[in-house]
C-alpha cells in the first residue's frame, strides 16, 4: 500500500505552465496570515511576486504570448488560456489550503495544542453541521470559525484550536488499522502532488454491518455536510485512505463524567485499541487509561508518578501483576495487555492485583494475547472452564486437524444454529476439517476479535459465547 507523504505543495518558481502561474498569483496576492492568508513572510511574498512575473515572462518567450500581457498587474483581467478556479472534483474547487486561526483566545495558542475530547463529543459536533446543512466552501468560514471544507469539518469535530488542512491533520492523530477504527476516528487521503485535487478526509461513524466493507461517514462535501453509508476506500483512491485516531481523545467513565481515578473505569468504549497502542515507544491516551485502571485495581505501588501517556516499565509490571492475579502464566502474563486483559480492566471484571507479598490464586479467564490454547480467544472473559449451556469447554486438543470426536460435531451444529455454517458443504461431522475452522473464525471475527484471537480454533470464551 502506498503511504501518502504529508507535505505542503508549492508551485515551482520557474515553471511556465498555466496551473503553476495561477497558483503563484494566488499566493502572491494572498492576505496576511492574521486574516486568513497563506503563511508566507512579507519578504518571501515579494520574491514570489517577482518570481511569478519572471516565470510568466519566460513562459511567454517560448510560447509567443505578448510579454506586456504576461506581466500585467496581479489581479488584472487577462485573456487566453486560464485554469478553471472551480474544477469539478468531489472535494470542490480550488481555494486556500491553510485557514485563518480561529477568532478569540484560541488564536494565541501554540500550534499543535491538543484539546481533550471524547468520541461522543466528536460525533455530536459532526452531527451539528449535518443538521444545519453547512454549505461546502474552501474559502468561507462558518459561524463557529471553522472553514467549510472537509479538513475544516474534521478540525471542528476534533475541536482543534486552528483550521487545519489535509497536509497537517495527521499531526494531530495516531495512525491505526482499519480493524481498530471506532466512531470519531478519521480516514485521510492527502495528495501531495496536487492537494486541491483528490485530497479528502471523512469521519468514521461506525460499521454498517459485520463485513466491515461499508461505514457511516460524516463528511463535508458538495453541496453541504452529510452522513451516509460509504465504502471503506471511499469512492476512489481506495488504497490511499489512512485511518487516524485523535491524540487528545479521552474516554468518559460511566456515571462519573470524566476519566478520573475513581469509578469502575468502564469507559464509553470498551473496544480493545490494538496491540500497537502498548509497548516500548507507545505514547497515547490508551496508555494513560490503562495505567489509571491498573492503579484502581491495586497497582498503585508500581507507579511513582501516576499514570501517563508514555509506555514505561511501570505499565508493564502493573499489567503483568494483574494478569498473574487472574491465574495466567507464561505468554498469557507477559505484561502487554491483550483483548482479554483490556476487557477485564475497563469493565471492572476479574481479580484485583494483590497487595505486595500476597500470592495470586490460580484460575480466571484468558488474556486474549493468544488464541486456541484454552486460555484465550478474543475477549477471553470466561472462567477458564467455558461455563454455559454447552457445559465445560472440552479442551483445545479436540479441535485440531485429524481429530475426530463428538465435541467437533456438537460445535459444528451449534455454529449452524448461530448462522455461521456457510463453509459446510455436507453438514458438520465428527472429523475436524478446514470448514470447521473457517466457520469458527467467522464467529470469532463477529465478536470483534482479530489476529490470533480469531484463528479459527475454539478456546473457552469462544465455546461459552457459542452456547450461551
Amino acid at each position: 500500500m502506498t503511504v501518502p507523504v504529508f507535505e505542503e505543495y508549492e508551485p515551482a518558481p520557474d515553471c511556465p505552465c498555466a496551473g503553476c502561474a495561477e497558483h503563484r498569483r494566488d499566493l502572491a496576492r494572498g492576505l496576511p496570515v492574521r486574516v486568513g492568508g497563506h503563511p508566507v513572510a512579507r519578504g518571501a511574498r515579494l520574491a514570489l511576486v517577482l518570481a511569478t512575473a519572471a516565470g510568466v515572462a519566460l513562459g511567454a518567450a517560448g510560447t509567443g504570448v505578448d510579454t506586456a500581457q504576461a506581466v500585467a498587474p496581479l489581479g488584472a483581467a487577462t485573456t487566453g488560456t486560464s485554469v478553471d478556479p472551480n474544477p469539478g472534483t468531489p472535494q470542490g474547487g480550488s481555494g486556500p489550503l491553510h485557514g485563518r486561526p480561529l477568532p478569540g483566545p484560541s488564536a494565541g495558542k501554540p500550534p499543535g495544542e491538543l484539546r481533550a475530547t471524547t468520541r461522543a463529543d466528536i460525533i455530536n459536533r459532526a452531527k451539528r453541521w449535518v443538521r444545519e446543512q453547512v454549505p461546502y466552501s474552501m474559502e468561507k468560514y462558518w459561524s463557529d470559525g471553522y472553514r467549510q471544507d472537509c479538513s475544516g469539518y474534521v478540525s471542528m469535530a476534533w475541536n482543534l484550536s486552528d483550521n487545519e488542512w489535509t497536509g497537517s491533520l495527521a499531526d494531530f492523530g495516531v495512525r491505526i488499522t482499519q480493524d481498530e477504527m471506532e466512531p470519531g476516528d478519521m480516514l485521510l487521503f492527502h495528495n501531495p502532488a496536487d492537494p486541491n485535487k483528490g485530497s479528502h478526509v471523512t469521519l468514521f461513524g461506525g460499521w454498517t454491518d459485520y463485513t466491515h466493507s461499508y461505514y457511516v461517514a460524516y463528511e463535508q462535501t458538495k453541496p453541504h455536510a452529510r452522513t451516509q453509508s460509504t465504502p471503506v476506500g471511499y469512492w476512489n483512491n481506495a488504497d490511499r485512505y489512512v485511518p487516524y485516531r485523535y491524540k487528545g481523545l479521552t474516554e468518559v467513565s460511566e456515571g462519573k463524567g470524566s476519566n478520573s481515578a475513581t469509578g469502575n473505569g468502564a469507559g464509553t468504549s470498551a473496544a480493545y485499541p490494538g496491540a500497537r497502542s502498548f509497548g516500548p515507544g507507545a505514547r497515547n491516551a490508551h496508555v494513560t487509561r490503562l495505567g489509571r485502571l491498573l492503579i484502581q485495581r491495586g497497582g498503585k505501588r508500581f507507579y511513582s508518578q501516576g499514570a501517563g501517556p508514555e509506555w514505561g516499565e511501570a505499565d508493564r509490571r502493573a499489567t503483568r501483576a494483574f494478569q498473574l492475579a487472574q491465574g495466567w502464566r507464561g505468554a498469557e502474563a507477559d505484561g502487554r495487555p491483550g483483548p482479554g486483559t483490556w476487557r477485564l480492566l475497563v469493565r471492572g471484571l476479574g481479580k484485583n492485583i494483590p497487595a505486595a507479598g500476597a500470592g495470586a490464586r490460580p484460575g480466571g479467564g484468558g488474556n486474549g494475547n493468544t488464541g486456541g490454547n484454552g486460555a484465550g480467544n478474543g475477549n477471553g472473559s470466561g472462567s477458564g472452564k467455558g461455563a454455559g449451556k454447552g457445559g465445560a469447554f472440552p479442551g483445545a486438543e479436540f479441535f485440531r486437524p485429524g481429530k475426530s470426536s463428538a465435541h467437533v460435531e456438537r460445535l459444528g451444529r451449534q455454529l449452524v444454529r448461530k448462522g455461521f455454517g456457510k463453509h459446510y458443504t455436507s453438514g458438520p461431522g465428527r472429523l475436524w476439517t478446514e470448514a470447521d475452522r473457517r466457520n469458527v473464525e467467522a464467529f470469532q471475527r463477529a465478536q470483534g476479535w482479530r489476529g490470533s484471537a480469531a484463528n479459527g480454533y475454539p478456546g473457552p470464551e469462544t465455546w461459552r459465547r457459542l452456547f450461551v
